[in-house]
C-alpha cells in the first residue's frame, strides 16, 4: 500500500509540476498575438491488479493526456472572413481616397471656370490685348491643370499597383511558410507542445492570408491545412499539404490588374488585393471620363474657332490641341489669334458674335458641370466606401473579441490555477511523505 501511495503521490505531483508550466507558460505569452492559451488534459491512471488479487483493481494516479489549445475553428474561420472583408475596405477606400485627393488638388474645375470667365470678360472689349492674353494664360491653366491630374492619377495607380504586387509577394510567401507547417505538423506528435506551437504558427500564417484574398480552409486530422483562395471553391488550392501554386499578377493596358492562380484566373472578393483591385477600376473608369472632358473642351472651342476670324481678319485658327487629359496644351499663345468675330469680319472688328457662338457652345458642352460631376462620383464613392469599411469593421472586431475571449489568456485565471496546481503539487508531496512513513514503520515491525 506504501508504494502505490508513493506511485500515486509521484503521479500526481508531475501532473501539477506540468499544469504549472502551462499556466506559466500562458503567462508569459499573454501579450503575444496569435497565441491560444493552452490547458491541461488529465486522466486517471490505473492497472489491474494487487499482489495477491488480479482481479482487483489497483488506482495508480494521473497522468496528462494531453495539452489542449482553447482554439474554436469556426469563430476563427469567421476573423479571417471578416478581416478579408475589412482589409478589401480599407484597401479600397484608401485607393479612392488618394484619387479623390489628385482630382481636387489638381484644380481641374478652378481653371475651366477661370477659363469661361476670362471669356465673359473679353466680351467687355473683344480686341482689348490684356483681356485676351488674361484668356490666353487661363487656357494655358486649365490645359497644364489637366495634365497635372492625369500625372496625379498614374501616380496612384503606379502607387496601387506597386501595393498589389508586393501583396501577391506575400501571398506566395505566406503559402510557403504554410506549406513547411504542413509538413512538419505532418511529422508531430499527437498533443505535444510542439504540435500546439505549430498550430499557433498554422492560425497566424492563415490570419495573415485572410489581408490579401478571401480563402477557404480544410483542415486535416493532423493539423495540416488545404487553403484554397478566392470566391470559388473549385479554384486550385493554393496550398494542400507540403504543395504549393504561385499566385501571378497582371497589368492590363488600361492600368487595371487581374489575377491567376497557376496559370488560371481566379477572381477575389475579399482581402487587400480585391481592394486594390477594385479602386483601380475606378481609377480607370475616371481617368476615361476626364479624358472625355478634354476632348469635349478641345473640340469645342477649336470648332468655334474655326467659325470666326480673328483680331487680324484671319480665319480662326485651333486654340487648342490634343484629345486627352493628358495631351491637351494651348495650341498658340498669340492672343490676337483668338476668334472673337464672326467669319469674314475686317481686323479689328469689334463685333464679339462669334466670341458669344464660342460661349454659347461651352455653355451647351457644359465642361465645369461635368467636372463637378466627376468629383462627386468620387466624392460619393469614397465616402460610400468609407461607411461599408466602417461597419465591417465593427463586425470584424466583434468577431475578434469573441475568438479573443475563448483563445486569449486572462491573468486572473491563470493567477488562480498557479494557486490550485501549486496546492496540488504540494499535496501530492505531502501523500509521499505520509508513504514513506508508512512505509519506514512497517519496516521496523518485529
Amino acid at each position: 500500500m506504501a508504494s502505490d501511495l508513493l506511485s500515486i503521490g509521484l503521479s500526481g505531483a508531475k501532473a501539477a509540476r506540468i499544469a504549472l508550466d502551462v499556466t506559466a507558460q500562458n503567462i508569459a505569452n499573454a501579450g503575444n498575438d496569435g497565441y491560444v492559451r493552452r490547458s491541461v488534459g488529465l486522466t486517471e491512471l490505473a492497472s489491474t491488479g494487487y499482489n495477491q488479487s488480479v482481479r482487483d483493481v489497483s488506482l495508480s494516479g494521473v497522468r496528462v493526456e494531453k495539452v489542449v489549445r482553447n482554439a474554436d475553428a469556426f469563430r476563427q474561420s469567421e476573423v479571417r472572413r471578416t478581416g478579408a472583408d475589412t482589409a478589401r475596405a480599407d484597401a479600397e477606400v484608401s485607393g479612392l481616397g488618394n484619387i479623390e485627393a489628385a482630382l481636387e488638388q489638381s484644380g481641374v474645375y478652378t481653371a475651366i471656370t477661370g477659363f469661361e470667365s476670362a471669356l465673359q470678360k473679353l466680351k467687355e472689349d473683344p480686341v482689348d490685348t490684356s483681356l485676351r492674353s488674361s484668356v490666353i494664360e487661363a487656357a494655358r491653366t486649365m490645359s497644364a491643370t489637366f495634365q497635372i491630374a492625369t500625372r496625379e492619377m498614374d501616380a496612384v495607380g503606379k502607387g496601387l499597383r506597386f501595393e498589389a504586387a508586393d501583396g501577391v509577394t506575400q501571398v506566395n510567401r505566406i503559402a510557403g511558410e504554410l506549406a513547411r507547417t504542413n509538413l512538419r505538423l505532418a511529422r508531430a506528435a499527437d498533443a505535444s507542445s510542439d504540435q500546439t506551437a505549430l498550430l499557433d504558427q498554422r492560425d497566424a500564417l492563415l490570419a495573415d492570408l485572410s489581408q490579401y484574398g478571401d480563402i477557404t480552409t480544410n483542415l486535416a486530422a493532423d493539423g495540416s491545412v488545404a487553403v484554397t483562395l478566392g470566391s470559388t471553391a473549385t479554384n486550385t488550392p493554393l496550398v494542400s499539404g507540403g504543395t504549393v501554386t504561385t499566385l501571378a499578377m497582371a497589368a492590363a493596358a488600361d492600368g487595371t490588374i487581374s489575377f491567376t492562380l497557376d496559370g488560371e484566373a481566379l477572381d477575389l472578393s475579399g482581402g487587400a488585393l480585391a481592394g486594390q483591385q477594385l479602386a483601380l477600376g475606378k481609377l480607370d473608369q475616371l481617368g476615361g471620363d476626364l479624358d472625355a472632358l478634354a476632348a469635349t473642351i478641345v473640340t469645342t472651342v477649336n470648332d468655334a474657332q474655326g467659325a470666326g476670324s480673328d483680331r487680324n481678319g484671319d480665319p480662326g485658327a485651333d486654340l487648342l490641341t490634343g484629345t486627352t487629359a493628358a495631351t491637351i496644351a494651348l495650341a498658340t499663345g498669340d492672343p490676337a489669334k483668338i476668334a472673337t468675330a464672326p467669319a469674314g469680319a475686317l481686323p479689328g472688328n469689334r463685333d464679339a458674335g462669334n466670341l458669344d457662338a464660342l460661349r454659347s457652345a461651352l455653355s451647351t458642352a457644359d465642361p465645369a458641370g461635368r467636372m463637378d460631376a466627376i468629383l462627386f462620383d468620387i466624392s460619393a464613392s469614397t465616402k460610400g466606401r468609407t461607411i461599408t469599411r466602417d461597419a465591417l469593421a465593427t463586425i470584424s472586431s466583434a468577431a475578434r473579441t469573441a475568438l479573443s475571449a475563448q483563445t486569449g489568456v486572462d491573468l486572473d485565471t491563470e493567477g488562480v490555477n498557479l494557486v490550485r496546481f501549486q496546492q496540488a503539487f504540494q499535496a501530492s508531496g505531502r501523500v509521499m511523505q505520509v508513504a514513506s512513513s508508512l512505509f519506514d514503520s512497517l519496516l521496523q515491525i518485529r
